[in-house]
């Protein structure tokens, strides 16, 4: 088996987790079309849901070019057994300040993905990131505020927030679980690998809740954040919640209601 073959072999968990996060999370938020608490959030995660969409789409659009398996195929047509999204973007929209506190972690995370993927030995990724990155960046200075805000508003933000990052936060883990075949990607360049990615979103997320303050189950030392609680994997193994099943049935019912639609 060539090197090439390999590396394109092994993209495909990676193309498929990115993909799939990405249609999750998007379908989550916008569930929030028309039941923001204002309207400004409204329209604002009403946007940020079609970019996550969008973003899916151009994933599972480089995905087709290895597995011939259309964008259309791959989001609506398989059983939601067979997705790797990790269970944070599946859980429920639970309320606004969970909302808020697992898109800021989530787009952080994708921002860090995306900027590694900058330096990537596959020559596809790097003009990817760079137009994805340009809508991350917008995603977190306004989730960012949001945050800053709510934090420590009053004792009633305060508590709302501080409730969602302890449980968003372990959850959150969970999108750098490690891929089956990480270690042939990391070996060939096309990215870092999900333990240094988690290592920069750590360093990126820890001083913007503690301003905020929000405090996380975590250990600073010598320069090092190390979580203290149990990663929420499984997803990328497809060991999957009841909430998936319910996210995907809802995102297919029209597609199968109406075979041959498209998005």
């Amino acid at each position: 088996m060539s090197t090439d073959h390999r590396t394109k072999k092994a993209l495909h968990p990676f193309l498929l987790s990115m993909a799939d996060d990405e249609l999750a999370l998007g379908h989550r938020n916008s569930e929030w079309t028309g039941h923001s608490p204002i309207l400004e959030e409204d329209i604002a995660f009403s946007n940020i849901a079609q970019d996550e969409l969008g973003h899916s789409l151009v994933w599972y659009t480089e995905l087709e070019k290895h597995t011939g398996k259309s964008p259309d195929a791959m989001a609506f047509e398989r059983p939601w057994e067979e997705f790797t999204c990790c269970h944070f973007v599946a859980y429920p929209k639970g309320d606004f300040a969970y909302t808020v506190v697992r898109q800021f972690l989530f787009d952080v995370g994708e921002e860090v993905r995306l900027t590694s993927l900058l330096q990537s030995s596959y020559a596809p990724f790097v003009d990817i990131a760079g137009k994805l990155l340009r809508e991350e960046e917008y995603h977190i200075l306004h989730l960012r505020g949001l945050i800053e805000r709510l934090g420590d508003a009053t004792d009633e933000s305060h508590k709302r927030m501080q409730a969602a990052v302890t449980m968003a936060f372990p959850q959150a883990l969970g999108v750098f679980e490690k891929l089956s075949t990480e270690d042939d990607l990391i070996q060939e360049g096309v990215f870092p690998g999900n333990e240094k990615l988690q290592s920069q979103w750590l360093e990126s997320i820890t001083p913007v809740l503690q301003s905020a303050s929000l405090s996380l189950p975590i250990q600073q030392k010598n320069g090092t954040i190390t979580p203290h609680c149990k990663p929420d994997n499984g997803g990328r193994s497809r060991n999957h919640t009841p909430h998936l099943q319910q996210l995907i049935d809802d995102l297919q019912v029209v597609y199968r209601a109406v075979p041959g639609a498209s998005w």
